[in-house]
């Protein structure tokens, strides 16, 4: 084939254990852990103190990183790179578009949207970033920044990023790995040495302490469900007995691979959410849902630039620390696992078709779905019986199950939203453990049973263990600083893609192809 690099086939290469990625990995999450339980107030004042630094000294770079990010993510997905198919020219998709979307919104969002989707724009309406709150003003203003926090920008990081790691990977023939992504800059010796084996072990740092604080989570609010459904005490260890059903479950569909587990589970996700969404579209207040969607897009795209760069340096509001930098900090701490995952499951597609499933399919179903149920909260305390703001500020985990339970339908919906919660945390701890195993398996495609079972228990244990010891918002926090230099590795990644895509084009403009890398 044209290209003067020999091809090589990852997958097929014995598969090993990274000792490199592997055992440093492991050691500081567990020097990390051990500390959070041992010493918990100053594991969480010493996370804490690092983060408010790299916010407050850095929180004009997060935001200026992410847009950057939904900048490059539109130019190359739009322009002539999106012909560029990732995978070989022959290669066709693994899995069918309902099945791939299916598979990547439940990794990326799925746990999330649901556990937030009443209690931000409830936050927002009831302590606005300005303005007064409780308000009408306010209730747009809230749907705006929900739609911002969960739009273009978060999905156009995982969209890049699993986009590199796909182009390099399936195309270019190297390991699915965050190194990989710096070849073009560093070569073979950079990517195989230090440089980068750093970049690989942030990853799986950030994978393993962000999957295991949403299994934390949605362990909450599994059990706030169960709580307003059967009476289940609402307490840690019931937190932590959900956690250990949960983790056996997603290391059994974890076990059986990706047609048969994670596949499956994603599409009854997408069924089963659905089904929430119309039926609350249906007992809900209809209209102002559609009114409150319409308006909130609109808003949305007319304040998007004030809303990107909004950091208040005369006002020294915290606001844009506590929310959009904190909300950018932990998408960027999810990158490297969403990803992963996304590129995993996308061998065949191209650079556009991927862009258009990876960035505007997944904010139309964000918006929508914040459109329904936070815009629901947002009319029973304009127009309705009330009663949201309180529960919201008193336990976000059960913020969601409060608003159903005020409409009609309220038990079944709730039924619904807990099997829903339950499926979609599974899927997301799945994912987690299926890209960690890849991490630290040297990029293979297929992760040993092992390895797969190692990392499922380690993140339920980290959960539990963490959840009754009080640390989850320090874990959480520890994870987001930890962003801060995968978000550095990242940007040189970014200058590296570009330069093999134009190279790629080179080459395509004459017909060939431009082989792939022996690493």
């Amino acid at each position: 084939m044209p290209g003067t690099e020999k091809e090589t086939n990852v997958s097929s290469q014995m598969i090993k254990i990274d000792s490199a990625v592997f055992w440093p990995s492991a050691i500081i999450s567990g020097i990390l852990i051990i500390w959070g339980i041992v010493a918990n107030e100053s594991f969480g004042k010493a996370v804490n103190g690092v983060f408010d630094f790299l916010v407050g000294k850095f929180g004009w770079l997060y935001l200026i990183f992410v847009s950057a990010v939904l900048v490059v993510t539109l130019v190359v997905g739009l322009s002539k790179y999106g012909e560029i198919k990732l995978g070989k020219p022959d290669e066709e998709p693994e899995f069918s578009k309902r099945s791939w979307f299916a598979m990547l919104f439940s990794a990326g969002m799925g746990i999330g949207l649901v556990f937030w989707g009443v209690a931000e724009p409830i936050y927002h309406y009831a302590s606005p970033p300005f303005g007064e709150g409780q308000t009408a003003e306010s209730a747009l203003l809230a749907i705006r920044y929900a739609f911002f926090h969960w739009g273009l920008h978060p999905w156009a990081l995982y969209s890049l990023f699993g986009m590199m790691i796909a182009y390099f990977g399936f195309r270019r023939g190297m390991p699915q790995l965050p190194s990989s992504t710096l070849y073009p800059l560093v070569g073979k010796k950079g990517v195989k040495g230090l440089t980068g084996k750093v970049f690989d072990i942030l990853a799986v740092f950030a994978t393993l302490f962000g999957i295991a604080t949403s299994l934390g989570l949605g362990a909450q609010q599994i059990n706030s469900g169960l709580n307003v459904l059967f009476g289940i005490p609402n307490n840690n260890v019931t937190a932590v007995i959900l956690i250990g059903i949960v983790t056996g479950a997603f290391i059994l569909s974890a076990v059986t691979g990706l047609d048969k587990g994670i596949k499956i589970l994603s599409n009854i996700n997408i069924s089963l959410g659905s089904l929430l969404l119309l039926l609350m579209i249906i007992v809900g207040p209809t209209i102002f849902i559609f009114d409150l969607l319409a308006q909130g897009i609109g808003g949305y795209f007319q304040n998007i630039f004030d809303m990107s760069f909004f950091t208040s340096p005369v006002k020294q509001n915290p606001w844009p620390g506590w929310w959009t930098i904190f909300y950018w900090a932990w998408w960027i701490a999810w990158t490297p696992f969403v990803g992963g995952f996304i590129a995993r499951i996308s061998r065949g597609r191209t650079i556009k078709e991927f862009v258009i499933g990876t960035l505007f399919l997944p904010t139309i179903v964000s918006f929508l779905w914040l459109a329904v149920m936070g815009g629901s909260a947002i009319w029973l305390e304009q127009f309705g019986a009330g009663g949201i703001v309180g529960p919201v500020k008193a336990d976000i985990a059960s913020a969601f199950f409060v608003t159903l339970g005020k409409f009609p339908l309220g038990s079944i919906m709730s039924l619904i939203a807990t099997i829903l919660i339950g499926t979609f945390f599974i899927t997301s701890a799945d994912s987690g453990t299926f890209v960690m195993g890849m991490l630290t398996s040297h990029g293979t495609l297929n992760p040993s049973t092992k390895v797969k079972v190692t990392w499922g228990v380690a993140e339920g244990l980290v959960a539990a263990i963490l959840l009754l010891a009080g640390g989850l918002s320090a874990l959480q926090t520890a994870s987001i600083a930890g962003a801060f230099p995968f978000m550095l590795f990242m940007i040189f990644s970014i200058f590296a893609f570009f330069k093999a895509l134009r190279n790629d084009y080179e080459f395509l403009e004459k017909g060939e192809f431009i082989g792939s890398v022996d690493l």
